[in-house]
């Protein structure tokens, strides 16, 4: 049984017919195109599928279309500007880091590292550690990616980079 489904999406209002049932993550990658959500374990556990709904960050292998419904959903495709040509300085800071390695645990990262640096625009090496723990990589020691977002922060608050 489908379920007529409106929710905002990256911007601009989203309606679907769908199984109220369905992951969105499915409904992303699969309907809607959108495949920088990445699927790592299915289980909630990795991250990899974070989006950030109604300014928190979720994971959408474990949310139904049902859950969509009246909210507000970023992607990693939503968290540039300019129609995608312009990097948040998260994705920017990622690059000039060099925090980037196969990529696949990257826009869960990043979508936790925006959200995070929304609420906490000077934190601590501890704070962003804390904030990407339900996030994992299994390329790195985390430690360009921590670089990465601390010289994000820098920027956005206008302090440049260090690194």
């Amino acid at each position: 049984m489908k379920q007529k489904i409106s929710f905002v999406l990256n911007g601009s209002p989203a309606v679907l017919e769908t199984d109220p049932a369905r992951r969105v993550l499915d409904i992303l990658r699969e309907d809607l195109g959108l495949t920088g959500t990445k699927e790592g374990c299915g289980e909630g556990e990795c991250g990899a599928c974070s989006v950030i709904v109604d300014g928190i960050v979720k994971l959408s292998c474990l949310m139904t279309a049902a859950q969509l419904e009246g909210k507000e959903i970023i992607t990693i495709e939503g968290i540039a500007s300019g129609g995608g040509l312009h990097p948040h300085p998260v994705q920017q800071s990622f690059i000039e880091y060099g925090a980037v390695q196969c990529g696949f645990c990257i826009p869960g990262m990043v979508i936790s590292a925006v959200n995070f640096l929304e609420g906490n625009p000077a934190p601590t090496r501890a704070d962003i550690r804390e904030a990407l723990s339900g996030n994992f990589c299994r390329c790195t020691g985390y430690q360009k990616i921590v670089d990465a977002v601390e010289g994000a922060a820098k920027k956005m608050r206008g302090g440049g980079q260090d690194g």
